[in-house]
Order: structure tokens, then sequence, then C-alpha cells
């Protein structure tokens, strides 16, 4: 099969990364999140490409297999979950350490099994495995940008694979007999020059795409181990656990000296491109995939980089809703929640630096609303608001749909919406699985503030909050 992406001659893996990103984003081949740039593309028949894995011989001789947390390699978790395989899932961005082993709740059932290789469930059901374990890992899947069929690998420059492999290598955790496996969409697969791999690049044995399945018999070797002088003291910083790994190496007799550049020389690069590359966009998204699945089933992933505003707005919010905030608060809240005398004014969390909770300001006009649906028949509202503040997902408004086993909540932002979305992915409430994800109006492509309800009568505007009423399935809003 021909290479779909050309590559021009003298490019550089960021000129690749760009015309990848471009391309998918261009025919629409992404679930959520969007735009891919800067991303490992959650791509359109994901789930079927990692189905092939189940079917290579490495991994059905494979005990310990270690998954990327990435949405896209979520199907792969399930497989070797279910294979009753050891799973062990790197921690996002190294911060807290290497990685993580999965421990589902023992006779675990299907349905139990697929929380625990989504994001929310590799939170909940992981177990830190320190330096000195002995662990042997005999099959690895990662995430990539582009590959080719030489095996030859680029991520998203962020370097986090590649380090991975070495760390994992200096442990003894890996060798040249793990193999290495990928799984991208078939436009991913492209001719990559070889003089663009250097020593600490990872390279793969087995490419999965939803039509392929591709042995590389790769020639380059993959890294022996850290490479310390291509990190510096600021990496350093950002990775504890590479201050442990140092420290052990230095003890050994290892050259450890660390380089004086940057980890990457194309980390500036990878800054300095145009902001329209990671400016959130809402696009449609409801074309289903070669695998059957639609965009609403595709809505969560893992988000390896957090926002730190969103962050802290979602945990101000949680703080009010418990009690946490000023007694006044509360009282407007109550006043809010009547709809006597409020008019068009919504309750809104402080502003950044704001020392006050100002009850009676508008919606900001970002506001982005999340769908909530499958909620189980007899469910109480209060009920739904108490898994939310647990998951720090509390919203500016909730809109109650019992009746047609749904809700709608607002967030300030698309920012907040996503971590919304991702504390969110798994939650199951009286047994029933809660589906989550952007309001369809939103995925439509409707500018940001713009009401996700459907269209009701006048004498019930949007605008009008009707108190909390437990005995009956009339659609209730509530101010958080």
């Amino acid at each position: 099969m021909d290479p779909v992406i050309k590559i021009n001659p003298g490019g550089s893996k960021w000129d690749i990364r760009q015309k990848v990103w471009d391309y998918i984003e261009e025919k629409n081949l992404a679930n959520f999140p969007r735009p891919v740039h800067n991303r490992i593309p959650n791509f359109k028949g994901a789930g079927k490409a990692c189905y092939s894995l189940a079917g290579l011989q490495e991994f059905k001789s494979s005990q310990t297999v270690k998954v990327n947390p990435d949405r896209p390699q979520q199907q792969a978790r399930f497989i070797t979950l279910e294979a009753r395989k050891t799973l062990l899932v790197p921690t996002p961005r190294l911060r807290t350490g290497l990685f993580n082993r999965i421990t589902p709740p023992e006779g675990a059932s299907k349905e139990q099994l697929r929380i625990c290789s989504s994001s929310q469930g590799v939170k909940d059901f992981s177990v830190p495995v320190g330096l000195d374990a002995k662990i042997k890992i005999d099959l690895m899947v990662v995430g990539s940008v582009a590959v080719s069929e030489k095996g030859f690998r680029i991520g998203k420059g962020e370097g986090f694979a590649d380090l991975e492999y070495g760390m994992m290598a200096s442990m003894g955790a890996v060798n040249e007999s793990t193999v290495v496996v990928t799984v991208v969409h078939d436009c991913q697969v492209m001719d990559i020059p070889e003089d663009l791999m250097g020593s600490h690049d990872l390279t793969v044995d087995y490419i999965l795409t939803p039509t392929r399945v591709i042995k590389t018999d790769c020639q380059l070797p993959k890294p022996c181990g850290i490479i310390w002088n291509k990190l510096d003291t600021e990496k350093l910083q950002k990775i504890p656990i590479l201050k442990k790994l140092r420290a052990l190496e230095e003890q050994a007799g290892k050259d450890v000296t660390l380089g004086a550049a940057p980890v990457a020389a194309e980390a500036g690069l990878h800054a300095s491109q145009p902001k329209r590359q990671t400016r959130r966009r809402l696009r449609p998204n409801t074309q289903q995939d070669a695998e059957g699945e639609s965009s609403q089933d595709s809505r969560l992933e893992k988000r390896i980089a957090g926002e730190p505003k969103a962050r802290q707005h979602l945990t101000r919010m949680n703080k009010e809703s418990r009690g946490d905030g000023k007694a006044g608060n509360e009282q407007e809240i109550g006043k809010t929640i009547k709809g006597k005398s409020r008019g068009n004014t919504k309750e809104q969390v402080p502003e950044e630096g704001g020392n006050e909770v100002k009850s009676q300001r508008k919606l900001h006009l970002s506001v982005t609303t999340v769908y909530l649906g499958g909620i189980p028949a007899g469910l109480r509202v209060s009920e739904l608001k108490t898994a939310l503040r647990e998951r720090e997902a509390t919203p500016l408004r909730l809109t109650w749909q019992g009746a047609q086993h749904r809700a709608f909540l607002d967030y300030s932002d698309p920012h907040a919406a996503d971590q919304a979305l991702e504390a969110l992915q798994g939650l199951a409430l009286n047994g029933h699985s809660l589906q989550a994800e952007l309001a369809k109006s939103q995925r439509g492509g409707r500018k940001s503030g713009q009401s996700s309800r459907r269209p009701k009568p006048a004498a019930a505007p949007k605008s009008e909050v009707s108190a909390p009423d437990a005995k009956s399935d009339a659609t209730e809003k509530t101010e958080q």
C-alpha cells in the first residue's frame, strides 16, 4: 500500500508531524479530543486496530504487557486484562514514577475490565511499581504520530516513549527480546528517512492499523538505557524518578553527565508553532468509523497534560458545593435555585485571583455543555451531584432530565469541560454505566456559549430555574 502522506526531501520530524496532524484534521479521521495537533491522534478505528493485538503470537505467549494510557490504546488495555495478563501503564508524563500495575477486582466481569482499561480505571485500579521491582516486560504497546514499515517511529515530540524505554532498559525490565507494537491509522504509515532516527529513538516491531498487521523486521537497535547527555537539569526537575535512576547508575560507575542543551533540538520548534495548532476547536464528529463505533463512544481520553487553571477552577467549585466556601454564597445559591427574582442571572464561580463568589452574573460566553446519558431509572439528582463532587466534576449548572435518562452539565469553558469528561469516564451509578460526551449542538460547530438545550415552551425558558422535586421527572436545573 502506497503512503497517502508524502514526505518532502530534507523534511524534519516536525514537518512530518505537521503533515500527519493536518491530514487527519482535514479528512476528519479522529475522535475526541480535537484538534489532534501536538497529540497522539485518537484516530477512528483505533479499537479495530487494537483487536489485532490478540492474534499476535508474541502477545499470546507474553505474561507482562505495558500499554500507554492514551485513549487510542484503551482497547489494547482491555484485551490484555481480558487475557488475564499483567498490565502495566506508565504514569502520565512520568510525574510520580515510571509505571503502575492495573489490578482489577477479583473475578471482575467483562464490563468491569472495560472500566479498568479506561483512563479513570487506570487511576482507580493501579498500584505503583518501584524501581527495585524485578519485572520483565514481554511486550509493550505505544502510540505514534508517524511510523514506517521499516519500524522507524516518530512521536509527538516530547520524548516520553523513548525515555520510558530507556528507563526500563536501565532497570532491566526490557531488552532486545521485548516486542514493541504501535497502533496507528493507515495514513500514519509512511516512508521515514533513516537519517532522522537517533540513538535514543524507539523503534517498533509491529504496526497495527484498522486494515493491516505489519511486521517491520527493523534493523535499528533499540535504546539500551538512558542517554544522559540527551537530558538536562530541567528535565530532571520535571521527572523526579530520573534523579533516583541517575544516582543508582552513578553508584554503578556509569557516565551520567548531563547535556547543556535542551533534551530535543525540536523543542523550540514545537513551542514556536502557530497558536492555531494548540487552540481548542470543536468540530463536527458524528461519522461512524470502520469498526462501527461512533464519535459518542470515543469522547473521553486520558489527558496526560492537564490544564492547571481548569483544574483549580473545578477544585474551587467542588469545595463550594461541599460547603467549604462562604456561608453567604450558599444562601445566594439557594435564592437562585428558587428562581423567583433572578431573571437571566446565573451562578458563577470566582474568577482567577478573585476573593468572592459572584452569584448574580451571566454565564461566561465560552460556557461548554456536557451531555450525560444512560442515567438509570430511580436515580435521584442528589446522588448524581454527590458523584460529580467526588470526581471533582461539579458543573456551573446541572440540568436534570430524569424521565429521558439524561442530564446536561454546563462548564465555564472547553478546558473545564475536557477535565470533567476525563473525570467522568467509567462513571457507573446503581450498576449502570453512564455516557459522557460534549452536547451534540456543540459538536456540530455552534459558537461557544450558545445554548445546548432543546427548544422548550415559552413558559419555561432556560433562564428560569425550577426548584428540585424528588418526586417528579420533570426537567430540573440547579445552580452549583
